[in-house]
């Protein structure tokens, strides 16, 4: 279990250093043309690492509604809206909402799963919730709702939703085989929806300074294809709540590669945030619960 903890902590950490990565990648590339091709180098990269490994198979028919439905969520929906939404709101508003996302993701498991978290998760999913609040609100004051709220909203929804589709196929299917159809299946619409959206903006690519290449390339492979591979890996491990938890170290990995990269401020109040953080994920993953049942029976099998 500490192994697949170890590996979340990894992916958060991955895909904290890739924001501040991100934000230089927009400056020469509209949003979803950009996250088009970069997902799709990202799915690429997954079945090449997968081909190595000789671990590819071709899924089945009742793999493939899982598949795509898993790309039209976690792909289409997450990416679109959240880079549409980030357009229209501050990053303090964002990063609220998407400190949601543990807490979405109980829920949803309660209802549609009918796994319930125990009280000691609950009180880490809020715990985890007030330290993401405090280290955005750090940066300044929460502005109003605006549209840019909502589909943030709306892209962390459905990211909730798609960690239900991975937990529930990974019964039979590889999550990491899955994340690699997903990310191809995926890359395929939000170019349609680039064609729509940014027409000639493809056109973009041929002006980049040469650095962003090795932006892009980090991106995609590191950020997206390995960050996702080893998340969607431990989802179908430990299923979507205890995965979800971790998505709060996220913001504490952003903050210290805007920081490392972009020059930007950690304060006294972060660090308070990052203690909750820590404190959250440890309550809220089952950690601190598993330390407690070896401690009270360590000859006993916990059942």
């Amino acid at each position: 279990m500490w192994k697949i903890y170890a590996l979340l902590t990894t992916a958060m950490l991955i895909w904290g250093f890739n924001l501040p990565l991100l934000k230089y990648l927009l400056l020469h590339v509209g949003p979803v043309t950009m996250t088009t091709f970069r997902i799709l180098l990202a799915g690429v990269s997954v079945f090449i690492i997968l081909g190595a490994f000789k671990m590819l198979r071709l899924p089945t028919k009742t793999e493939w509604k899982y598949i795509v439905g898993g790309a039209m969520l976690n792909v289409v929906l997450h990416h679109y809206f959240l880079n549409m939404g980030l357009f229209r709101t501050s990053g303090t508003n964002a990063g609220l909402i998407l400190g949601l996302g543990p807490v979405l993701t109980a829920i949803s498991v309660s209802l549609i799963m009918r796994i319930s978290p125990s009280k000691i998760q609950w009180l880490g999913f809020i715990v985890g919730l007030i330290g993401v609040s405090s280290v955005v609100l750090a940066g300044g004051g929460l502005g109003g709702l605006a549209l840019g709220d909502v589909f943030v909203f709306i892209s962390i929804a459905a990211q909730v939703l798609s960690f239900l589709v991975i937990s529930k196929a990974a019964k039979t299917l590889d999550p990491r085989i899955m994340t690699a159809y997903m990310m191809v299946v995926g890359s395929v619409v939000l170019l349609f929806i680039s064609l729509i959206q940014e027409p000639g903006e493809i056109k973009a690519f041929a002006t980049v300074p040469p650095m962003f290449w090795l932006g892009f390339a980090a991106s995609a492979i590191i950020g997206t294809a390995v960050g996702h591979m080893l998340y969607n890996y431990a989802v179908g491990q430990v299923g979507p709540s205890k995965a979800a938890i971790f998505i709060n170290f996220n913001t504490m990995f952003s903050l210290l590669g805007s920081a490392i990269f972009l020059g930007e401020l950690i304060t006294a109040r972060h660090l308070v945030g990052l203690i909750l953080i820590v404190t959250g994920v440890i309550l809220g993953s089952g950690a601190a619960e598993d330390l407690w049942k070896k401690r009270q029976s360590p000859n006993e099998e916990v059942v």
